[in-house]
């Protein structure tokens, strides 16, 4: 990551706002962002295989659910946040991962420039491909910052996308059972 050119962009818009970027409160404001965009779009430089290589021979091929993992990530039509929980299940086919690599594979395509469509498939499609499961489903709810804090400005509402792969794509009752265990306190 050019964190000079994030600079020198940051400087370019605080002046284009009509502020000057060498008041005491905005001095500091292009080194600051600079950082915290390395921090946020870390996923850039990991590979969701990094963290889906580390397996353990399990004898079950009954659901296995990761839920309520939160997540940050940022909208690439608006560069502004958007949050909240991703859930995923899946059915072992003789192996099981570390249940932190599940959150871990959602971090990395969290902390990209991102749309939720997109990182709800990407994140099914690397656990299939990697774990070899039976089948995955990945369900994401999020509230995105572009519809509450400008444009329709409608605080609260919540997206929801789902992606499902192997019997889950084909078998209802799974699907229903994922959603029935994402309900349970």
């Amino acid at each position: 990551m050019d964190e000079n050119k994030i600079k020198d962009a940051v400087r370019m818009i605080i002046e284009a706002i009509g502020e000057n970027p060498e008041r005491e409160g905005l001095a500091e404001t292009p080194d600051r962002i600079a950082r915290m965009y390395t921090e946020i779009f870390s996923g850039l430089k990991e590979k969701p295989e990094e963290h889906l290589k580390k397996v353990f021979t399990v004898n079950n091929d009954d659901i296995v659910l990761e839920k309520d993992i939160q997540f940050y990530s940022m909208c690439e039509h608006h560069f502004m946040p958007f949050y909240g929980k991703t859930h995923v299940a899946y059915i072992p086919n003789g192996k099981v991962v570390g249940l932190s690599k599940l959150a871990r594979t959602v971090e990395v395509f969290a902390k990209r420039l991102q749309l939720q469509e997109r990182m709800t498939v990407q994140i099914a499609d690397s656990i299939m491909d990697y774990l070899k499961v039976k089948g995955v489903m990945v369900v994401i709810e999020a509230e995105h910052m572009c519809m509450t804090m400008r444009g329709i400005k409608k605080p609260g509402s919540k997206t929801v996308t789902v992606a499902t792969r192997g019997i889950f794509k084909n078998k209802i009752e799974f699907r229903n059972q994922v959603y029935e265990m994402i309900k349970m306190k």
